[in-house]
């Protein structure tokens, strides 16, 4: 797992449309249904992975610009190295923007929350969670906050095609953290 960077997000309730038993809320990278602190890449100050280096750039961004952190979780996240292709069935390596200056500053305290499986079809910033996006969590187990528990577990639902017809493609599987301002 390399690191990847931060979001600061405003958490969702389960929504009632996710009748799924056990899931509380959605730790989700994707802005789908626990959004991202603000429409953060018209600023232009994310990494290469399209996200944050560090909590104070988030905080910097947001003192400079009039956005209200109040409400919100800070996570932190790592990736696997590689990407699912689901038509040819073959991970590939992906790597950062490398127009965009990315230094990921790695938290001193972080809890693992689980794994999350996230759409890159255009190739930049995360897109769609289908495990609640696309309800997949209904026939897929996920945890509380609707994450895989491991990594095996979301690298085996790729490669046995339970993501087929979810959402385009590639797919990414990223480790949640719940990080503490340093």
């Amino acid at each position: 797992m390399i690191p990847v960077g931060y979001m600061r997000k405003r958490v969702a309730a389960k929504p009632d449309w996710l009748e799924v038993d056990g899931v509380i809320d959605v730790y989700s990278l994707s802005n789908c249904i626990s959004p991202d602190f603000s429409e953060y890449i018209n600023y232009w100050k994310h990494n290469g992975y399209w996200l944050f280096d560090s909590p104070e750039a988030i905080k910097e961004l947001a003192e400079d610009n009039g956005i209200d952190l109040s409400g919100t979780t800070l996570f932190y996240y790592e990736a696997y190295e590689y990407e699912f292709d689901d038509e040819s069935n073959e991970w590939t390596a992906f790597s950062p923007e490398p127009s965009f200056v990315t230094d990921v500053q790695a938290p001193k305290d972080k809890r693992l929350e689980g794994f999350d499986v996230i759409t890159f079809a255009a190739h930049t910033s995360p897109e769609c969670s289908p495990l609640s996006c696309n309800l997949l969590a209904g026939t897929i187990p996920a945890n509380r906050h609707c994450l895989f528990v491991t990594f095996e577990q979301a690298k085996d639902a790729l490669e046995a095609g339970l993501f087929k017809n979810s959402e385009p493609g590639p797919y990414r599987i990223f480790a949640v953290y719940t990080a503490e301002m340093s």
